[in-house]
């Protein structure tokens, strides 16, 4: 009986998956090493409901630290996929910058501070949709070359939408690193927002049944990207 219990959880964790470590200049880090575990980590376990603490870092994130990685301002950045990414939807990134007298080690990441860096969405509208993170092993983006120098959170995210057509669905598998922005400019990202705080349940796309009949447009939940 004990067998068949874990190959049930075995089959469950393989659907999920999580962003352990982080890839910069070529160079991918340990897992865990720049990007604050969570508590459940080993589970792959996504978070579902939006107006939780869980959805800013998953579960504990925001008090748990990790090590810092410097990074250059307009420099590629990127998260590997543990195991590849399973499910239909969007990848979103967004940005925190750490309060003066703080560190990216030391802070929660509260309050209206988070600003969006990037977002994908699907090709196919209105025949078959194909996202570009099907599959993916890695998922990357760029700090915008306007970002003003500092320790930030980097929050990757990608929203599973196979079942969203239900309330509280949706499933958001996602971790937050550590970095610190150098040789970045004097932009203001914007807009800012919070998390939890960001999004609805209801959001056009959050809700939503991407099966049939399949949507003739996508829009990710949350603001604007900032590209600087």
């Amino acid at each position: 009986m004990k067998s068949v219990v874990l190959l049930a959880l075995a089959g469950a964790a393989s659907a999920h998956y999580t962003f352990p470590a982080l890839i910069s200049g070529g160079t991918t880090s340990a897992d865990w090493e720049y990007v604050r575990d969570w508590t459940g980590s080993y589970t792959y376990n996504p978070v579902e409901d939006v107006s939780s603490l869980n959805i800013r870092c998953n579960v504990d994130g925001s008090t748990n630290s990790a090590g810092t990685l410097s990074v250059a301002a307009g420099s590629e950045i990127g998260f590997t996929a543990s195991p590849n990414i399973y499910h239909p939807g969007p990848v979103l990134a967004y940005l925190a910058k750490v309060p003066s007298g703080q560190t990216a080690a030391t802070w929660d990441g509260s309050g209206d501070v988070w600003f969006k860096i990037y977002e994908d969405g699907p090709s196919g509208l209105g025949t078959q949709l194909v996202w570009p993170s099907n599959s993916a092993s890695t998922v990357g983006f760029t700090i915008p070359a306007a970002t003003p120098d500092g320790d930030y959170l980097l929050r990757v995210e990608h929203i599973a939408l196979h079942v969203a057509q239900s309330s509280g669905a949706a499933q958001f598998y996602l971790s937050c690193a550590q970095i610190t922005v150098t040789g970045g400019g004097s932009g203001t990202p914007g807009p800012l927002v919070a998390f939890p705080g960001a999004y609805s349940a209801s959001d056009a796309g959050i809700l939503i049944n991407i099966n049939y009949p399949v949507p003739t447009s996508y829009t990710p939940p949350g603001p604007a990207v900032w590209s600087g």
